[in-house]
């Protein structure tokens, strides 16, 4: 069986990536994890960018891109000094941290930003994206601009949109197929109550814990599970405190790249443009890597684990999407309903 289940990684991953590449016209080498290479820059301004998750995730590694990117373009006039794995600030204390102007730069997770302006939980309604192509829209459509615009009055600004990857379930206890399987175990989320509704409706109880935290709340079984993208579950090595998997892609994790407005304001146009432009190109990579990442990293956790990993059928999607449809009326009127329709629309689109 788990040869056969081996079989279908390969294949799936295959798919993946060349759906990727087929979806970007170029693929570019992955820069180098390495924080050194930003050691000796000048230091006439700098932005410091502080992010919770490893340098070799997806996000961790589109920093990294960026600050060299930003640095070669301003002819080192600006300096991009990433801060990784909540060196700085935790993933509960970073969005105040950007707002207050103590840091310059954040890429937190949707949720995060939800607890500011409860309309960001549009990204976090079940299902909402079927596939990378859809996802990719709202980043770049009517979605995705009308959420930055509502970060303005909160002291933000919404630069871009990077993807991690679609969230999948993870538990100690026993395989998630069916929502039943869910009953009695206590799950981590990030704080957004469409996340809370989401376990709920399946039986299960949710609690909020920081990122850096998790893994600690996994190995002493404060919490059974937990959902999350494959390359989160690979670089923290949660599938050492978890024994089931079930590939869902029932949610997307993707992180806005937000600055300080007061500090944005007072750049230079010059320089905004040229950050902007590194950014743009920033993005294009990471959203492409990102999901080759997750297909390689999802081979890598069952190459070097013992985590039973079931990959969800269209009939269990189906039973999963029938018991969370209330979520989308529950929460109508906290994300809108001009939010929610738009989101209906791409179901449509891309096979809902």
């Amino acid at each position: 069986m788990r040869r056969l289940l081996g079989t279908m990684l390969v294949i799936l991953i295959g798919l993946v990536a060349a759906v990727a590449i087929g979806f970007y016209p170029t693929l570019s080498s992955a820069p180098a994890a390495d924080d050194d290479e930003q050691q000796g820059f000048d230091r006439e301004i700098v932005i410091k960018f502080s992010h919770v998750v490893a340098e070799n995730t997806p996000k961790g590694l589109a920093a990294q891109d960026f600050a060299r990117r930003v640095y070669q373009k301003t002819d080192q006039r600006v300096k991009v000094e990433v801060f990784p794995n909540a060196v700085l600030y935790n993933d509960t204390d970073e969005v105040d941290a950007l707002m207050n102007g103590n840091i310059q730069m954040i890429a937190p997770a949707f949720s995060k930003i939800s607890q500011y302006v409860p309309a960001w939980q549009a990204f976090d309604l079940p299902y909402a994206f079927l596939t990378d192509q859809a996802v990719q829209e709202a980043f770049d459509g009517e979605i995705g601009e009308i959420l930055f615009k509502k970060l303005k009055s909160k002291n933000m600004i919404g630069l871009s949109y990077w993807s991690n990857g679609f969230k999948q379930m993870t538990s100690a206890r026993g395989p998630l197929i069916h929502p039943a399987d869910f009953k009695g175990q206590q799950f981590r989320i990030m704080p957004s109550d469409v996340l809370k509704a989401q376990f709920r409706l399946f039986g299960a109880k949710a609690v909020a814990i920081p990122f850096d935290e998790v893994y600690r709340g996994l190995e002493s079984g404060f919490v059974d599970g937990g959902e999350n993208a494959i390359s989160n579950i690979d670089s923290k090595k949660f599938y050492q405190v978890q024994k089931y998997m079930t590939i869902s892609n029932h949610g997307y994790l993707g992180y806005a790249v937000l600055m300080n407005k007061e500090y944005w304001d007072k750049l230079p146009d010059d320089l905004k443009g040229l950050i902007s432009e590194a950014l743009k190109e920033t993005t294009e990579w990471a959203n492409q890597n990102a999901v080759v990442m997750n297909a390689r990293q999802l081979q890598e956790i069952y190459d070097r684990s013992m985590m039973q990993i079931h990959i969800q059928t269209p009939e269990e999607r189906r039973e999963w999407m029938r018991v969370w449809e209330p979520i989308y009326e529950e929460f109508e009127g906290v994300i809108g309903k001009d939010l929610i329709d738009r989101i209906r629309q791409l179901q449509k689109k891309y096979g809902g």
